[in-house]
């Protein structure tokens, strides 16, 4: 099966439809899980299927120091490797080298770097992230970019995205042809319009099967996000899946699908679900929180994950404290099947026309607080 894109509804900028790749169908918009090194920590896949998730992602960096491409090629490819029969997109290793601050050097060739795993010298260049991309059997590739941190001066992102859109062009000639497999663009620019605009016209005019909003997420706060994506969404060909990289929060998630994004990662969830923290209806709940020891209440009354339906705050709150490994488990499933319920809400209210009603019911119920433990 080809790759390609439907569009089912609109409301305002907001979007429901439908990827369909070889491996499946995602439905838009998609939360995807990040599996950063072939698995999402603490959770089986049969699980992360069963809260919802159509789509995983994994990590080129990551997987290409350990345990290696060519291993996971020669074992079958990803999708067999970590026993996951769904789509999987893969990011280019862009943003991991460009954190690793004094460990890489930066050249027009590509990324020269220290493996921070053991101190090994690699060089990684859109023509090798493509490769390594195709040993892992991605359904969808990300082509390689810089990602510079933000705040950041005009001329350094202006610098950063042309050398981007640089490395676009040479992504898509090693990418080639690959049918069943995608190729996303992913436009930079910074908070500037002006950059975004050109860097949405440069990867247009190269082609690519998605387009992906990166530069974001990095150090400059939600309103300064937002004030990206109220323009740069629109930037982006309208039959073509978009894509915010690295984000977010629940509130992040629900003002980026109002504002025309069709895609979104974050290892949020599952960080967050190994420290003890649950994301619900109401609000983020610390469960290392004392109050919540004697406390025999489900953590959400309304939700139907395992966490709520089979065990107390009192217990949650006693494995998180005491390090055992069913309450990172727990929690991680908790946090993952209400972002996927999130998910499903957004889809039905954007195919119903009250995405607005949604909305306003979601910031209602964020802003009234962990009350059910007050």
């Amino acid at each position: 099966m080809s790759f390609s894109f439907t569009l089912h509804a609109t409301d305002g900028a907001a979007r429901t439809g439908s990827i369909s790749t070889a491996r499946g169908t995602i439905r838009t918009p998609a939360f995807m899980p990040v599996g950063t090194a072939a698995t999402v920590k603490a959770m089986l896949p049969e699980q992360v299927r069963a809260t919802g998730a159509d789509i995983l992602l994994g990590n080129t960096y990551h997987l290409m120091l350990r345990p290696g491409a060519e291993r996971i090629a020669r074992l079958g490819g990803l999708h067999r490797f970590m026993n996951w029969d769904r789509p999987i997109l893969t990011d280019s290793g862009g943003f991991q080298v460009m954190s690793l601050a004094g460990l890489r050097k930066l050249t027009e060739e590509g990324v020269r770097f220290s493996s921070h795993i053991d101190g090994s010298k690699h060089l990684l260049t859109p023509e090798t992230s493509m490769e390594i991309q195709r040993l892992l059997g991605s359904d969808i590739v990300m082509a390689f970019d810089e990602c510079p941190a933000l705040p950041a001066d005009r001329a350094t992102i202006e610098a950063s995205m042309r050398l981007s859109m640089r490395w676009a062009q040479r992504s898509r000639d090693a990418f080639g042809d690959r049918p069943g497999h995608a190729l996303f663009g992913i436009q930079q620019g910074g908070l500037e319009p002006d950059l975004r605009a050109e860097s949405a016209e440069a990867l247009q005019a190269i082609g690519f099967d998605g387009y992906a909003i990166g530069g974001l997420a990095v150090g400059e706060g939600q309103d300064a996000m937002f004030g990206v994506l109220d323009h740069a969404p629109a930037m982006l060909p309208a039959d073509k899946p978009r894509y915010l990289m690295g984000v977010g929060k629940p509130a992040d998630i629900v003002g980026a699908v109002a504002r025309g994004v069709d895609m979104m990662d974050c290892v949020l969830p599952t960080r967050s679900g190994r420290t003890g923290q649950a994301f619900t209806r109401r609000g983020p709940v610390n469960l290392r929180n004392a109050r919540h020891r004697d406390d025999p209440r489900p953590l959400d009354a309304a939700c139907t994950c395992p966490a709520c339906q089979g065990y107390s705050r009192a217990y949650l709150h006693h494995t998180i404290r005491s390090g055992e490994i069913i309450g990172a488990m727990l929690l991680t499933w908790h946090n993952l099947h209400y972002y996927q319920e999130l998910m499903a809400g957004l889809r039905l209210a954007i195919d119903a026309g009250r995405l607005a009603a949604f909305q306003a019911e979601f910031d209602a119920f964020q802003n009234a607080g962990d009350i059910e433990a007050a």
